[in-house]
């Protein structure tokens, strides 16, 4: 790996830099960035942090030459390494991804070819000068760099194969493969658990110090950003509201947007719901109901082991409570989600759903779809991406024979409204919207049958602190109206204690503790448990008044 001098030319200077997209084929650059200015320099990290549709992705991609076809830098400039890219053509970039610039995007699934296995996808990310008869090894040893298990048998895998942390840190592998001088990070934790995120960013910090590497890290988590930044850039509606050094911006704020963001973040806020979350009653009726479930999957072929996703788990989740499954990413919290929505088989036990006992083998159609329904972590997997908001959100009210045409329409109109977007975004497709809006998008798809049960599995985790406040406010109040029931999985252990009444934790497929919110987070009995609690990032706050 290569060490970057001193002297050397910052990773990143962006200088007045405005970003605008073209509405119609040949309309005219609509700003949606304005003079944005910042340097990310040698061993040095630099956070962009903002609401969803900030900006903060499309100045990302702007730095590493990925804009749509439709958008382009309208005034000001981007230099690499000393190089002004800002009118680089895509043939004069393909040399520089990688090299000089890696790129972790936000949405691993859809960055990754569902027909390559990993290693290949990894493999073809090495820089040129890595003989062949090295590159196996390699891959294998960047795999375990970031953290995954088993890497030689993982490299064999397809993406589908795995959980989404782990599509997460294959992702940083392939950035951090031929020795960037800047890595730029699109949200890169956003689909991992507290430990492994907290080894992911040692890593990402640990190659930052040894080698001089610039960082620009996106994120909607101000504790992280605070924890791992050397400045902060606050971002709304493409402007800077408030930059400088993170013990700064985020202890002492200045700007009332990011003292409204501070307020709307867990970890500054952990009693914000604490009225809200109840002690469910001993009486109350069980509605969904896991016992002594195991699921094993089999390998696909001679050399491949069979894979233990859950062992003997056991739940219970009260009519009307909120019961958070909490892990870390392969722990088998996705695979039970799965199996109570009546999605996945299992081998042994029992499952049962509103007083119905679902059949050990899934089939094709969900049996419960207008009772339970599931909020995927991956919105943009979860939907045809040629299908416009309008379309993937009155879908399953097609599917079911509900109302006409014109009753369709006003209940769209109406989820829409309840998950906080505007009507505009009805006639543009998944990929036109931000992370934090598909999520909304799938959020609204769901509710749209108005069902009695939601399993979410992250359904946050790709929202800002605001957004996420929204979504968590609109949860709480459907629950609270209409006695809904929640199975949340979630790897924010700080929003888990405000909203949760009951925890599960899980570890390789096994059941570690359960209980109550506030005796698992005061009084921990395992040790795996009180590991998660101690890597939750802390987020120091002094908000004093506005000058």
């Amino acid at each position: 790996m290569t060490l970057f001098a001193p002297d050397f030319p910052a990773p990143l200077v962006v200088d007045r830099l405005s970003i605008g997209y073209r509405r119609r084929r040949r309309g005219p650059l609509e700003d949606v960035v304005h003079d944005v200015s910042f340097t990310v320099p040698h061993g040095s990290t630099v956070s962009l942090v903002g609401q969803s549709g900030s900006g903060k992705s499309t100045i990302a991609r702007a730095v590493a030459g990925l804009l749509p076809h439709n958008g382009a830098s309208t005034a000001g400039s981007v230099s690499v390494v000393g190089r002004d890219v800002t009118r680089y053509s895509a043939s004069q970039w393909r040399p520089l991804r990688g090299s000089s610039v890696g790129f972790v995007p936000q949405d691993p699934l859809s960055s990754l070819d569902p027909l390559q296995r990993i290693g290949v996808q990894i493999a073809g990310a090495l820089a040129p000068s890595v003989p062949r008869s090295e590159v196996p090894a390699r891959v294998v040893r960047l795999l375990e760099h970031v953290g995954i298990r088993d890497a030689k048998a993982r490299s064999r895998a397809f993406p589908h194969e795995l959980s989404g942390g782990q599509l997460q840190r294959v992702l940083i592998a392939i950035a951090i493969a031929a020795d960037p001088a800047l890595l730029i990070a699109d949200e890169p934790t956003s689909a991992l658990d507290v430990t492994v995120q907290k080894r992911i960013l040692d890593l990402i910090d640990g190659l930052r110090e040894e080698l001089g590497l610039g960082v620009l890290f996106i994120t909607h988590d101000l504790a992280l950003a605070q924890e791992r930044s050397d400045e902060i850039v606050v971002l709304k509606d493409g402007v800077v509201r408030e930059q400088g050094p993170a013990g700064v911006v985020l202890v002492s704020p200045r700007d009332p947007y990011t003292i409204t963001l501070l307020s709307d973040a867990p970890a500054a806020s952990p009693d914000r719901y604490r009225d809200r979350v109840r002690q469910p009653e001993a009486s109350a009726r069980s509605i969904i109901s896991v016992s002594n479930v195991t699921k094993t999957f089999e390998g696909r072929g001679p050399a491949d082991t069979a894979t233990r996703a859950l062992d003997d788990v056991s739940l219970t989740v009260a009519e009307g409570s909120v019961h958070a499954l909490v892990g870390e990413s392969g722990s088998g919290k996705t695979t039970l989600a799965r199996i109570v929505a009546g999605l996945t088989g299992f081998d042994e036990g029992s499952t049962v759903v509103d007083g119905r006992e679902l059949p050990a083998h899934a089939t094709y159609a969900n049996p419960f779809a207008r009772t339970l329904q599931l909020v995927y972590q991956n919105p943009l997997s979860a939907v045809d991406p040629r299908y416009s908001v309008r379309r993937i959100i009155e879908e399953p009210l097609r599917i079911h024979g509900i109302g006409d045409s014109q009753a369709r329409r006003a209940r769209v109109a109406h989820v829409l409204d309840q998950v906080a977007l505007p009507s505009t975004v009805l006639g543009r497709t998944a990929r036109e919207i931000s992370g934090g809006q598909r999520q909304r998008v799938a959020l609204a798809r769901t509710l749209v049958l108005a069902p009695d049960v939601l399993v979410l599995d992250e359904p946050t985790s790709a929202l800002d602190v605001t957004v996420q406040a929204q979504i968590v406010d609109l949860l709480l109040d459907l629950r609270e109206q209409h006695n809904l029931s929640y199975l949340f999985i979630s790897h924010d252990l700080g929003l888990v204690r405000q909203i949760a009444d009951t925890i599960t934790v899980l570890r390789l497929g096994a059941v570690v503790e359960s209980g109550s919110t506030q005796e698992i987070f005061s009084k921990p009995q395992d040790a795996y448990t009180r590991e998660l609690l101690d890597a939750v990032p802390r987020l120091e706050r002094r908000i004093e008044a506005v000058a």
